[in-house]
């Protein structure tokens, strides 16, 4: 019986096959960032005031600044207020600039904005009382990629990595270009959270497919250079935020590139690990030849005529992770990890307009800092293996934003400088959990483990927002928050096995060397009720 991993070194595990799969990947990938960041730029804060044009029905001769004068009250800091207005009167206007106004109420009859750019605030009135709806729908759309992660996950597992990663980028494009037709704020909603879902679906089905049709050696490269990707898309939308100040417009630019991937339906190969796992013999090794072809090299006929999948291979399900012990550790060791990541990079990046600088100057810089930052894991995780790199990368995040808490306010430099850099380890972290945890769960429950960890992710997203408003009762607790959370997940990772340089995974039985005890410097394993003896190696 031929082993999948030596059909896939005789094709090529990293050729023109695997270079044009991670070209197709990451194609899909600007697109992904640009539905998780662009609200960012449609509920900017737009000054406006009551809609007070009553008094103009007893002097339609006012002139602006005469009319608010008359009308709106003034804050404490002089300017005019935004959610208040005074009580209407049936006076004339003699009488209402002698004796003046004084009973104010809540607006009445909607509000004046002093833009004429449209954006979500303008069009639907997310200004007073219905500002919170702006959080409430991210929180929504965060809800979505957290359904969507055990959704897609569950489903690619089931009918494999490319129908479901297909359907879902049709779902973003399609949900996208509706969302800038929606006749109200709830159904923006709606469409927002059918979103989210798909984007869940779209990086969990690529995830699976860079890491099981690439070699061990060249697995991180495939995974983090579509991260790379990510972060241009999220250049890519501060250039398109600042050009197209419209907010339909600018959904409607983010959106429709994705309908020029049409040709995938063509060229999007399926995984042939997922097909061996599934039983599928005939059509894996179509493919493991397709790619042999690309990559001009030979499987040689004996090989593939051994090809046969393993038995033990077609058992896996989601129960597994939580009934078997070592997959037990895994879970919720890496949904830990995937949390804190989730809940301090959306903590800063949902917040870059509390950085003092220009908005979609922070956007650019964000979105640039990701690049080194991801790009760097590869050498990270090729020198100092999978474990240490998330742990050492969620530890240097906590500590820069534990070190913020005690930066006085008056250093914007200071604090924006820990910020980035904070930014930069939790991004470097993010790819690590990528590579990490699909290199940790086996094949027959790989993609319903990353979406277990996705969900963990969506639910720290979900949970982040919530956290800012802790800042009311003072300005420390969420910092210190997103400082500490990421601290106690790098010392949980400690506890993780390392994978670098190991083969994938296909069933759920627990790895042999995990079998292993000592017992006064000598090994023993019990294999076929025979106990083996081995002596322990220490390598250097």
């Amino acid at each position: 019986m031929t082993d999948t991993a030596e059909v896939l070194k005789a094709a090529g595990d990293c050729g023109r096959f695997q270079i044009w799969l991670v070209v197709l990947i990451s194609l899909a990938c600007p697109s992904l960032s640009f539905h998780l960041f662009s609200q960012i730029f449609m509920v900017q804060h737009v000054p406006h005031h009551c809609d007070t044009s009553w008094i103009l029905e007893i002097n339609p001769n006012l002139t602006k600044e005469e009319q608010l004068n008359l009308t709106i009250p003034r804050n404490t800091q002089g300017s005019y207020e935004e959610c208040y207005m005074y009580t209407p009167v049936d006076w004339d206007l003699d009488s209402i600039r002698r004796y003046g106004l004084n009973s104010t109420e809540k607006c009445r009859d909607g509000w004046v904005y002093l833009s004429s750019e449209e954006t979500l605030i303008t069009k639907f009135d997310l200004v007073c009382d219905r500002k919170e709806q702006t959080d409430i729908s991210q929180s929504i759309f965060m809800l979505g990629l957290l359904i969507g992660a055990f959704t897609f996950g569950s489903l690619s597992d089931s009918i494999g990595r490319r129908p479901t990663t297909l359907v879902c980028l049709l779902i973003q494009g399609v949900f996208g270009i509706g969302t800038a037709f929606v006749p109200n704020f709830y159904v923006y909603v709606a469409l927002r959270w059918a979103i989210g879902a798909a984007l869940s679906g779209v990086a969990i089905g690529t995830l699976a497919l860079a890491t099981e049709w690439v070699g061990i050696s060249y697995r991180p490269h495939a995974v983090i250079i579509s991260h790379c990707w990510f972060a241009f898309g999220q250049m890519t939308l501060a250039g398109l935020a600042y050009g197209i100040r419209n907010w339909r417009m600018l959904q409607i630019a983010g959106s429709a590139p994705v309908f020029a991937l049409f040709f995938y339906i063509w060229v999007f190969p399926e995984s042939a690990r997922w097909l061996m796992a599934k039983g599928r013999i005939k059509e894996a090794k179509k493919l493991f030849q397709k790619a042999a072809v690309m990559n001009k090299r030979t499987i040689p006929p004996e090989l593939l005529d051994a090809l046969t999948p393993e038995k033990k291979s077609k058992s896996g399900n989601i129960l597994d992770l939580f009934r078997k012990r070592h997959l037990r550790k895994v879970t919720l060791i890496m949904s830990s990890a995937w949390f804190v990541n989730s809940l301090v990079y959306y903590g800063l990046s949902l917040n870059i307009g509390n950085f003092g600088l220009d908005i979609y100057l922070t956007q650019l810089v964000f979105g640039a800092v990701e690049i080194p930052a991801r790009f760097s894991c590869i050498y990270l995780m090729q020198w100092f293996g999978r474990k240490k790199s998330q742990s050492g990368c969620l530890l240097l995040g906590g500590i820069m934003c534990l070190i913020i808490t005690g930066i006085p306010k008056d250093l914007p430099v200071v604090t924006t400088s820990l910020a980035v850099i904070g930014k930069f380890s939790i991004a470097a972290s993010f790819s690590v959990s990528y590579v990490y945890s699909a290199e940790l769960f086996p094949t027959v429950v790989r993609q319903t483990g990353v979406g277990l960890c996705s969900m963990s992710a969506r639910l720290g997203g979900i949970i982040s927002p919530l956290i800012g408003l802790l800042s009311t009762y003072n300005s420390v607790i969420p910092m210190a928050i997103f400082g500490s959370t990421p601290v106690i997940g790098g010392i949980l990772c400690c506890l993780l096995p390392e994978t670098r340089g190991k083969e994938l995974r296909d069933g759920t039985e627990e790895p042999v060397e995990n079998q292993w005890s000592s017992d006064n410097g000598r090994l023993k394993q019990k294999e076929d009720s025979q106990e083996v003896e081995g002596t322990k190696t220490t390598r250097f």
